[in-house]
């Protein structure tokens, strides 16, 4: 499965942005599916999951409330809702998606097959 990821930009603190991951090849459904970050001198963190039913799903603690993850298999697209945004928000997103998940598992590793990024800048 090929992964593209799209919707980042600059946005000020306090603003919304909706990510998008548009997954090609396989079928979708077949993959429990994630958002991760990275911001520059740090390692790459867990943001949220969602399981390939797409009916369960994890945010990381530090960022519930505030991101929500989504996805419309019909469509094959994962998204990524966030909002009120923080400057420490800034980082690279990646989505990826995940082989030998079960339909109702959220999964915070193994991640397979990963999208190229997408930058999010958040200005104070």
């Amino acid at each position: 499965v090929q992964l593209q990821a799209s919707g980042g930009g600059l946005v000020q603190a306090g603003g919304s942005l909706r990510l998008s991951c548009a997954a090609s090849g396989r079928t979708f459904s077949r993959y429990g599916s994630g958002w991760f970050r990275q911001s520059p001198g740090k390692e790459r963190e867990f943001v949220a999951a969602i399981s390939r039913s797409g009916g369960f799903w994890d945010v990381a603690d530090s960022l519930k409330g505030r991101f929500t993850i989504s996805v419309d298999n019909a469509k094959s697209t994962l998204y990524l809702q966030m909002s009120s945004l923080k400057p420490e928000d800034t980082a690279v997103y990646y989505c990826a998606a995940r082989p030998n998940s079960i339909s109702s598992g959220v999964y915070k590793t193994g991640y397979s097959y990963w999208g190229q990024g997408t930058q999010v800048t958040v200005s104070s």
